[in-house]
């Protein structure tokens, strides 16, 4: 071979200049593979927008290295999440796409549109990553996480075994129900500690799902003391369960520390959704359905309402020596950025549209400037609302309004009147994106009447119906005209609390109706709880029947799941149907509401049979 001038060089060079440049590839191999951050992502469920103590919003929360972590990085003032509820919230986060896309409107919708999706972590382990999932998942059987792309799993979110392929010491073990005797929150904590020391040596992605402070509030007494004096009890409740956390957050950072993985991990503190408050704040006893302590205020409204205080939330970004501490972001920012965030840091590419979300580092470390977006969209069975700078539309049912989100961040100023041509010109924008949705529109369901009920309260300013105690017609085995068959019925704080009189997958109660009737079709909605899960449906009987016609009945399927699921069917007759049978699944099985609403009557009339119940010691 000949240089430049004409000399030959020795092949001992040769050979020496081939290996060195070898090894500077290497090398340089080498530094992109760490140049690849870790990326930690905590989910908090059911915790309202201002209990952080950082937030400086309330002064009883104990919460030093969730402080310490916004101090590190970024408190984002206006983070939110895609739904605000948690099947949905979950699914967009980790497909980093609109949950609406591919079918996952609610709690209640088949998940087959979500297991088709690419996950963080399926894409992450195409760029050299391990993937952790740890605590709640509520996305499908917990022992087919894997199939999701998370190598390790520990799916912890009760105080009883749950499915995990590897052990609080760090080892491989089959996927396996396990039972490690501790405090959820705390083993879920022990779990993350672990998943690091196994994967320190490479790039990783840990999903940490902590179920708090969501019901049932369970907080040992160790986090309990904390917070002595008086208070209502599940305030007390939920200010131990965000410390349990704060605990674990502060020893994955001392963790990370320990290991000099600090300047190297990207860490995300975000909520699934706002505080459920029930309106009222009850404090009752128990620590089960209800209130679960948390609160949203001075953000309006609470879960299942697309106002700000269901859908804003806790969110922190920290990665020191990459993103500049004491940061207060006051742009909108969603849970859908981060998943865009982690593909682009990771190196991966994808189509236009793939993703949803913006990478949110340049932003953050101040390498650009402005909004990362020119709007936000969200839309949940009834309600559909898009933020746009400083403005918000939000439409429930065939309401609609237009808030200032800068000058009136409570959403207490309707300016739909007095800016019609803004409001026009987000419900157009508002309406081409619900278009692309599955299914398309502003709304998949008519407003139920709990919805209207929360939206009287919050939006409207109207007086709340009094908290309900136990005033209706109580007999035995029988509540405001249903009766219990082959079980046994206890009106409990949030409900009625079915359960069969029998053991066993095959023993199933049910409840009897026959103090309403309606001319079929009859749109059916019920609002049900049951850990278990199966098959929950109606059967009926019409005018002439004597009796109930096997063939007169449907069925969906219910999720076993602990989160209240809203099940909406149809009673397709055509006559007037006189007696019901609600149908329910093997276990027990709480309902808080069910509405019937049959047909006009006489058509043009205006009279549409529509009856609601809602139950509980309210």
């Amino acid at each position: 071979m000949n240089r430049p001038g004409g000399k030959v060089l020795p092949v001992v060079t040769m050979r020496s200049l081939i290996l060195t440049l070898l090894w500077v590839g290497l090398i340089g191999l080498g530094q992109a593979a760490e140049e690849k951050p870790n990326i930690i992502v905590v989910f908090t469920d059911d915790h309202g927008w201002p209990d952080l103590g950082s937030a400086g919003i309330y002064e009883d929360l104990k919460t030093p290295h969730l402080d310490a972590l916004a101090a590190s990085g970024v408190r984002a003032t206006h983070g939110y999440v895609t739904a605000p509820q948690c099947v949905p919230s979950r699914a967009g986060l980790l497909a980093g796409r609109a949950q609406n896309r591919f079918g996952v409107e609610s709690n209640a919708e088949s998940l087959e549109g979500f297991d088709a999706q690419l996950t963080i972590a399926e894409r992450l382990k195409k760029a050299g990553y391990a993937t952790g999932q740890i605590g709640k998942w509520h996305l499908g059987p917990t022992n087919a996480i894997p199939d999701h792309g998370f190598d390790d799993v520990y799916a912890k979110n009760a105080n009883r075994p749950c499915h995990a392929n590897f052990t609080l010491e760090g080892e491989s073990i089959e996927m396996q129900t396990v039972d490690d005797g501790l405090y959820h929150l705390d083993a879920c904590s022990e779990a993350a500690l672990a998943f690091i020391r196994r994967h320190e040596e490479q790039p990783f992605f840990l999903y940490l799902a902590y179920r708090a402070p969501h019901v049932p509030l369970d907080a040992p007494k160790k986090y309990l003391d904390r917070f002595p004096g008086e208070m209502p009890e599940r305030r007390r409740q939920a200010l131990a369960m965000i410390s349990a956390m704060d605990d674990g957050v502060g020893a994955i950072v001392a963790e990370l520390e320990a290991r000099q993985l600090t300047e190297k991990t990207l860490i995300f503190f975000i909520g699934d959704n706002g505080a459920p408050l029930k309106i009222h704040k009850l404090d009752a006893p128990g620590g089960g359905p209800g209130w679960d302590g948390s609160l949203n205020e001075p953000m309006n409204g609470e879960k299942g309402m697309l106002s700000e205080g269901g859908i804003r939330v806790p969110f922190l970004v920290s990665w020191p020596g990459t993103i500049p501490g004491e940061q207060v972001y006051e742009q909108p920012v969603i849970s859908l950025d981060v998943a865009a965030t982690a593909v682009e840091l990771a190196g991966l590419s994808v189509e236009d549209g793939e993703l949803d979300g913006i990478n949110l580092v340049p932003f953050l470390s101040g390498e650009k400037k402005g909004a990362p977006h020119e709007a936000l969209t969200w839309r949940w069975i009834s309600q559909a609302a898009v933020r746009e700078g400083k403005w918000k539309l939000l439409r429930g049912g065939e309401r609609e309004y237009l808030f200032d989100l800068v000058a009136d961040p409570e959403e207490k100023r309707n300016l739909r009147q007095t800016h019609p041509e803004v409001a026009d010109r987000l419900r157009t924008r508002l309406k081409e994106w619900t278009d692309e949705l599955d299914p398309p529109g502003l709304a998949t369901q008519p407003m139920s009447s709990t919805w209207e009920d929360y939206f009287d309260f919050y939006l409207e300013g109207k007086p709340a119906a009094p908290a309900r105690q136990n005033s209706s017609v109580r007999e035995e085995g029988k509540v405001e005209g249903w009766i219990v068959r082959n079980g046994e019925m206890k009106e409990v704080v949030d409900g009625l609390r079915v359960v069969p009189a029998a053991e066993g997958k095959a023993a199933k109660a049910f409840l009897v109706q026959a103090n309403f009737q309606a001319n079929g079709p009859i749109a059916v909605e019920a609002k049900v709880r049951n850990a278990t899960g199966g098959r929950i449906g109606w059967q009926w009987r019409e005018q002439e029947q004597k009796d109930f016609p096997s063939d007169q009945r449907v069925v969906v399927d219910l999720q076993g799941s602990e989160e209240w699921q809203t099940i909406r069917t149809e009673i397709p007759s055509e006559e007037t149907v006189i007696h019901f049978r609600f149908l329910l699944p093997p276990g027990a099985t709480e309902i808080e509401s069910v509405t019937l609403v049959g047909q006009e009557k006489e058509p043009g009339k205006g009279n549409v049979s529509r009856r609601s119940w809602r139950f509980g010691k309210k």
